[in-house]
């Protein structure tokens, strides 16, 4: 398994890094819609569609976000591109997935609340995936280094987390939802990710750091509590849904949600941050 883990993880890197740095912009949007397409396939597993639907699903995500890239290129890099224009897209997307996140996620994860019906689930899983997939392609605009670095944020907690919850673990964060993850994985996430802000603050998004040191702690304190609420969220998704994963695409990893689900929860706010303060 963890030769398979590693393989995968070389092949993902060995397309995502070229990707990242060499394609033009309206390319990279192309390329993040695509996965959108495979992100939602899965989502349709979450609830619980045949495969016709999951496929019919996948295909939906693809198109709604070729449809906002030929609508509106400007506001992914194209000709035009100003911050204007990114938030001329951007508020209808970002402003619903920060209310969802930080208003209902929170009261969602303590009821345990299923997927609410067909139309519930796709209202949901727009939320949760269009505005990540717009944060990819508009972030890339402050730099590929910038944007890795954002992500790594999410990385930074996973690893700390690990490390700390077999070092400390006890007491279980979540038992009903995710037994694996322990306060002290948690803690250990925020010490790891204000370690790794600090010493990457070159490479993050400035926006993050305004106001100085201590504004700069919270709102990675704060990425680090989302990033563990986007977690928690899946994880609950694929316990009501019966499922290990969101899928086999990502051997040895399981699919590309799994892969993203912090992802989902801290990107799009990073985004709505830097087109508000900026």
């Amino acid at each position: 398994m963890l030769r398979t883990r590693v393989i995968t993880a070389l092949a993902l890197l060995a397309g995502l890094l070229p990707a990242l740095f060499l394609l033009p912009p309206l390319a990279w949007a192309w390329l993040v819609a695509a996965v959108s397409a495979l992100a939602g396939w899965e989502w349709g597993g979450f609830m619980r569609l045949g495969g016709r639907g999951r496929v019919a699903l996948g295909a939906g995500c693809f198109l709604l976000c070729a449809a906002a890239i030929l609508a509106f290129p400007a506001a992914f890099g194209g000709v035009g591109w100003s911050l204007a224009a990114a938030w001329e897209l951007g508020r209808w997307l970002y402003v619903p997935a920060a209310l969802f996140w930080l208003c209902a996620l929170p009261l969602w994860l303590r009821a345990r609340w299923p997927l609410p019906g067909v139309a519930g689930g796709l209202v949901v899983g727009a939320v949760v995936l269009l505005p990540t997939c717009l944060a990819l392609a508009q972030l890339r605009q402050l730099g590929p280094t910038t944007l890795l670095a954002t992500m790594a944020v999410v990385w930074a907690a996973d690893i700390a987390a690990y490390f700390a919850g077999r070092a400390f673990g006890k007491r279980k964060l979540a038992p009903n939802i995710s037994p694996g993850k322990t306060w002290a994985g948690a803690w250990g996430a925020v010490a790891g990710v204000l370690v790794y802000g600090f010493a990457a603050a070159g490479l993050l998004p400035e926006a993050l750091q305004r106001g100085g040191a201590l504004p700069f702690a919270a709102a990675l304190v704060a990425l680090t509590a989302l990033s563990i609420v986007g977690d928690l969220f899946e994880s609950l998704l694929k316990r009501q849904a019966g499922i290990k994963d969101s899928s086999q695409l990502l051997p040895g990893h399981g699919g590309i949600l799994d892969r993203i689900d912090s992802q989902t929860s801290t990107l799009p706010l990073v985004a709505l941050l830097w087109l508000t303060v900026s």
